[in-house]
């Protein structure tokens, strides 16, 4: 039996994914090397970090950069290794000839919000240690749609305006751009901001993918000429033959069905930008918005009720959460699990994604927000209620009058009703089997 500390840390993540604003990352490896639950939430950026402290490895991440890890046992002592992706660790053990211990179930994911301590290692491993580092107030702003909506594009907005100033300054801005309430906002906070702050709005461009001719394109358009603003948007056409769900299985490393499909429209998306632009690599989209303001129809979900989504905290940003019958060792929950569909077509294709809404900050309001009071128990007013509050904000924030739209998921405005069904008429288990089938 091998039971001895962690002998061997090996740390595969690429530290170029780390983009911190407000500190060195030395500084915030120091932190996550303590266990600093405090400091490790004043860290503002993205991050992915591995620390060793004498026995205890610590791991942590943002919301917006997965991070898992695998014990392997070696007869000098055992090794964590840790990556952003599940086959990078198998490459890893298979080069080390230790593949025969992999399977991909027995991966770990970092739960965002979360500092993952695992301490000694034996046979059996026990559990990892859990330290909470972003615990936002539920419910507690004003019932006020005016200033929610300034509270929440204002965080927004800062976000946004730490990123711009991170970037060297002549490099182009991509906003993954279908006219929705959230693309659209942060495609106007984005403009705005850039005039603000002194730099050229001209390095700013709205991508719109055009599958085959679905809706979002002509709602990308209405939206931008409405503002007199459509000389900034470019579409980007793709052949829907092209989009293959069980590459974005491969890709994402996952199997839930309305990732994989959104996954495949991204790398759609994401290619087709490349295809046009070599060089380029910054994209700013609005992912996390609809988990943000709980947007999701709950009628397509029979484990939830309208009570059970506006008194569970960051139930779409993490599920259930740590602890929970239903939380994934594996995947995590809600919003940090499903992020891999924005993260790895970006990644694959050599791009440096962002998005505003997964920042703590921009959570941290939008928990703020009384949904029980606003929505008394009616599920259309919850609906209703993301673009009454983004577009009170926007408005409050940049002066103009943000057009809304219906909600429509990206995978469907993309491509035609018919069409998006014949693409993606898969099932869940088709998916897994496809994703269990390449360590099989």
């Amino acid at each position: 039996m091998i039971d001895s500390p962690i002998e061997r840390v090996i740390d595969l993540v690429d530290p170029s994914v780390n983009r911190i604003h407000n500190t060195s990352l030395s500084e915030a490896r120091a932190r996550v090397r303590r266990g600093d639950a405090r400091g490790v939430r004043g860290i503002h950026g993205s991050f992915a970090l591995v620390e060793r402290e004498g026995e205890a490895v610590r791991l942590v991440r943002s919301l917006d950069r997965p991070l898992r890890y695998f014990l392997a046992k070696r007869s000098e002592g055992p090794a964590l290794v840790a990556s952003d992706r599940i086959d990078a660790i198998h490459g890893y053990l298979e080069s080390q000839g230790l593949s025969g211990q992999f399977h991909p179930t027995y991966t770990r994911m970092v739960p965002a919000h979360h500092i993952v301590e695992v301490r000694l290692v034996g046979c059996p491993d026990p559990d990892a240690a859990y330290t909470r580092f972003f615990t936002p107030s539920h419910g507690t702003g004003p019932v006020d749609a005016d200033e929610l909506g300034r509270r929440y594009v204002e965080a927004l907005a800062e976000e946004v305006a730490a990123w711009l100033r991170s970037l060297p300054e002549t490099e182009p801005i991509g906003v993954c751009f279908s006219g929705g309430v959230d693309s659209g906002a942060v495609f106007l906070v984005t403009y705005d901001l850039l005039g603000k702050l002194g730099m050229n709005p001209g390095r700013l461009k709205a991508f719109t993918l055009s599958s085959g001719g679905g809706a979002d394109l002509d709602q990308a358009r209405r939206f931008l000429r409405s503002l007199d603003l459509e000389i900034f948007l470019e579409t980007i056409e793709t052949d829907p033959e092209s989009l293959d769900p069980f590459e974005a299985v491969r890709v994402t490393e996952d199997y839930k069905p309305l990732d994989v499909e959104c996954a495949a429209v991204s790398l759609a998306l994401c290619r087709g930008i490349r295809s046009h632009y070599p060089d380029w690599r910054f994209l700013v989209d609005g992912d996390g918005g609809d988990e943000n303001l709980k947007d999701y129809p709950i009628e397509e979900n029979p484990e939830l009720t309208i009570v059970s989504v506006v008194n569970n905290p960051l139930l779409y940003q993490e599920g259930w959460g740590v602890g929970r019958m239903k939380h994934s060792l594996t995947y995590s929950g809600g919003h940090s699990r499903s992020y891999t569909r924005t993260y790895a077509p970006a990644r694959l294709c050599g791009f440096e994604g962002f998005s505003p809404f997964t920042r703590p900050n921009v959570v941290e309001a939008a928990e703020a927000i009384p949904f029980a009071a606003l929505t008394r128990g009616d599920p259309r007013r919850l609906y209703a209620l993301k673009g009454e509050v983004v577009s009170k904000g926007v408005e409050a924030l940049t002066g103009k009058r943000m057009p809304v739209f219906p909600k429509r998921r990206f995978q469907r405005g993309a491509l035609t009703e018919g069409e998006a069904s014949r693409r993606f008429s898969f099932s869940e288990a088709d998916y897994r089997m496809h994703l269990l089938s390449r360590y099989s």
